[in-house]
């Protein structure tokens, strides 16, 4: 057994396609040593900007041998079948074996030195190695067929053992020399194996290994700025884009005009990081200082002082030019860059930026104006007007009541208008197209800068989150209306567009708005159904589009695009509904049974629901009662395949499965309505078994608890309802036989498993529920 090294050693490889270079040269040479049977007990491999290497270990000198077979004909076979299998193996009859009249060709292959299998296979594998992008070069590159590579191929060391594995690719020999650092030993270094290659070029200033440069680079950063009284403010990908530039990387700290420092700390930290790779730091009070880190790849003799001067000088340049863009955007109110948003397409089939600011800006006012974000979480519904009280909202939504006066919602709803209206104003400034990362950011300091209301500058600040998961979520009312709509109505114009997500590709980040509809909704327990949501954002594409001129074709391919949001818009929250309570540890089977009811679109009610339903059937009475129900519903469906189900999804609508529903009643199944103690039994022609009367009793008690602890949404209450069952149904089940030779007895019997489990659905449809 010994060790195989290889080094490929080019011109710079860009430090973003280092890693992914080092994961597909481990796994192209193990396929490659795969179809020689040839394994290996380890790979390493290494990345700097010059060099990609591969190190594995205990390969063995030689392949096994191996002996194939292939099945042949009977011996009785025509001889044209015969004939057709000598010629496929290349064999004579006399070379085939006789298995009980069937003939093999059996082959033995000797085997092959594991340093000719190396020879053919690391050409293979530099041939077709998937780069991101690639180069030929040279005077071979006029031809298509000349070798590819991410930029060009200077050197190749391959050593099986101590010994040169030898080879050729596009005039390259392999070898057992290398190069070391550029300026520190710009000389050749001869490699005596695998054993000492770390060091010899350790040695030659060049460390291979980039997680030990990374290292160096997060340390010494940290360091530097420590010695000057500062902070380091930490960027992991800023740390491994270093590791990639340099092979002996040392990081260095110097200081710019703290004059800069009157530009907002993202653009100077942004304009660093991206311009020039460097850190920045900030003081102890918190505050960007006027220091940053660069990181040389020399160790200079004057210890990095030109090195810093020539960075500070180049770090001003960029720094002037985002202080120029900012000075000059501030001199144009954010009122007249908003007028340019009518010259921006927002999508070719929806219209301009301008269309889509007037939407949200609609929305966002009647957000306020409804009550449904106020200054804090909007109540449950019946607080304020006592527990059990009806709704007066419409079907399927919730009511939104407004505690504040009229004079303080009307202010907040301008506000919400207000910054609606100047949310997108910065995409059109300078420093946004220079740097699109900033943008809302940089809004949110031009409005403040420029007078606008402190909750209006936030909120412009802020609209665009949560962009993704971990990301803040806003909790100021003007910021959540600004945001809610504003994502609301990017989900229902391209909905409306026809272009939603299609399987991986989602080219508009409508899953991300998705999401972050969702999260706004239940984080700040805002009261808004999904329906009327998606209502009200239509009602802006209307109002835009339709007029009393139209064409009738215009007005019919219209209302079809409305109808084709509606049928999957729904869905679609459903979905991503799931997907985001599955990752927060909500068992998938207990959201279907939730969804499965229909009737539900208001999102902190529904999640309520799931949550009280997931600590319910952990629990011992939750266990037995969900046994008991799912022995009452199996003797139903055996027994009484005909027997009416318990509604389901009433008024959804078709065409769009267990999504959201439409305008169904809020949450509730229809109950039959209990009798009073001892009617039932009075009714029936037979005097039921105790066991039988009991479970009456419990469910008249049961059902109209239940039904009233989900009126005033109480779903732990409603549990605790449903649990009083759970020893009725046990002793009904042990002493009362159901499928009874008297058809009455059965027939009674089983209308009261009916109501069984037609109480436990006006909870969750439990059929959905595992275990």
């Amino acid at each position: 057994m010994t060790d195989f090294l290889l080094e490929l050693r080019s011109e710079e490889i860009p430090a973003r396609m280092q890693a992914k270079a080092r994961e597909d040269l481990a796994k192209l040479f193990t396929a490659e040593l795969a179809k020689a049977g040839i394994a290996t007990s380890d790979i390493v491999t290494y990345a700097t900007p010059r060099r990609l290497t591969l190190i594995a270990r205990d390969l063995p000198l030689e392949t096994a041998a191996v002996s194939e077979e292939v099945k042949g004909p009977k011996t009785s076979a025509p001889p044209q079948a015969l004939e057709g299998f000598l010629r496929k193996t290349g064999l004579t009859r006399e070379q085939l074996v006789d298995r009980n009249g069937t003939l093999f060709a059996v082959t033995e292959k000797p085997g092959r030195a594991t340093a000719a299998v190396l020879a053919e296979a690391i050409p293979a594998i530099v041939r077709a190695f998937p780069w991101p992008k690639s180069m030929r070069w040279g005077n071979a590159s006029a031809s298509t067929e000349s070798l590819r590579w991410v930029r060009p191929l200077q050197g190749i060391v391959a050593l099986l053992g101590e010994e040169i594995v030898p080879f050729e690719i596009a005039g390259i020999e392999s070898g057992a020399a290398t190069l070391g650092h550029r300026f520190h030993h710009p000389y050749q270094i001869t490699i005596g194996g695998a054993h000492d290659y770390v060091e010899k070029l350790r040695a030659c200033h060049v460390i291979v290994d980039h997680d030990e440069r990374a290292t160096l680079i997060r340390d010494h950063a940290r360091e530097a700025a420590l010695q000057a009284g500062l902070e380091l403010i930490d960027d992991e990908g800023l740390v491994a884009e270093n590791a990639g530039l340099t092979e002996w990387p040392i990081p260095l700290l110097g200081q710019f005009d703290p004059a800069f420092l009157d530009v907002p700390p993202e653009v100077i930290q942004l304009t660093a990081r991206v311009n020039q790779k460097y850190f920045v730091c900030r003081s102890a009070d918190g505050t960007l200082a006027n220091a940053f880190v660069c990181t040389a790849n020399i160790a200079a003799h004057d210890g990095g002082a030109k090195i810093v001067e020539g960075n500070r000088k180049v770090l001003a340049a960029r720094l002037s030019d985002a202080k120029f863009f900012y000075d000059t955007d501030l001199k144009v109110p954010l009122e007249e860059q908003v007028a340019k948003l009518e010259k921006i397409v927002f999508h070719e089939k929806l219209g301009t930026l301008a269309d889509k600011v007037d939407r949200v800006a609609k929305l966002a006012r009647w957000l306020v104006e409804e009550g449904i974000v106020t200054p804090a979480p909007s109540p449950l519904r019946g607080e304020g007007r006592g527990e059990g009280q009806p709704s007066s909202a419409p079907p399927g939504t919730a009511p939104h009541p407004n505690p504040l006066p009229e004079g303080e919602r009307e202010q907040l709803a301008a506000h919400a208008d207000r910054a609606a209206r100047l949310a997108k104003a910065d995409l059109v400034t300078g420093m946004v197209g220079e740097f699109p990362e900033l943008q809302g950011l940089m809004g949110g300091y031009y409005a403040a800068a420029q007078g606008e209301h402190p909750a209006v500058a936030a909120a412009i600040r802020d609209h665009y989150k949560p962009v993704g998961q971990g990301d803040d979520v806003p909790t100021d009312p003007v910021t959540v209306a600004v945001s809610l709509a504003d994502k609301l109505d990017t989900l229902v114009a391209f909905f409306y567009g026809g272009m939603p997500p299609t399987g991986s590709k989602d080219p508009f980040a409508l899953r991300r708005a998705a999401l972050g509809v969702l999260e706004l909704l239940t984080r700040n327990k805002l009261r808004l159904g999904l329906w009327q949501a998606i209502y009200r954002s239509m009602t802006g594409f209307t109002d835009q589009r339709c007029s009393s001129e139209m064409p009738d074709a215009a007005i019919e391919e219209h209302q079809a695009s409305i109808k084709r949001a509606f049928d999957t818009l729904p869905d679609f929250f459903a979905d991503r509904l799931k997907v985001q309570q599955r990752e927060a540890g909500v068992r998938h089977d207990l959201i279907d049974a939730v969804f499965a009811l229909g009737g539900e679109d208001d999102l902190v009610r529904l999640l309520a629901r799931v949550h009280a339903l997931q600590a319910f059937v952990t629990t011992e009475d939750g266990a037995n009662l969900l046994a008991g129900y799912k022995r009452a519903a199996n003797i139903l469906k055996k027994e009484a395949p005909s027997a009416p189900s318990p509604p389901k999804g009433e008024g959804r609508g078709e065409g769009r499965g267990e999504g959201l529903p439409s305008s169904a009643a809020p949450g509730t199944a229809p109950l039959p309505d209990p009798l009073p103690g001892g009617v039932r039994e009075k009714m029936l022609s037979y005097t039921p078994e105790p066991a039988e009367a009991a479970l009456m009793t419990a469910l008249d008690s049961a059902e109209p608890r239940a039904t009233a602890a989900i009126a005033r949404e109480d779903f732990a209450a409603a549990m605790a309802a449903l649990a009083s069952l759970r020893a009725p149904i046990d002793a009904f089940f042990d002493s009362v036989i159901v499928n009874d030779a008297d058809p009455a007895k059965r027939s009674a019997r089983l209308a009261l498993l009916e109501r069984v489990r037609a109480a436990v659905h006006n909870v969750a449809d439990f059929s959905k529920i595992e275990g």
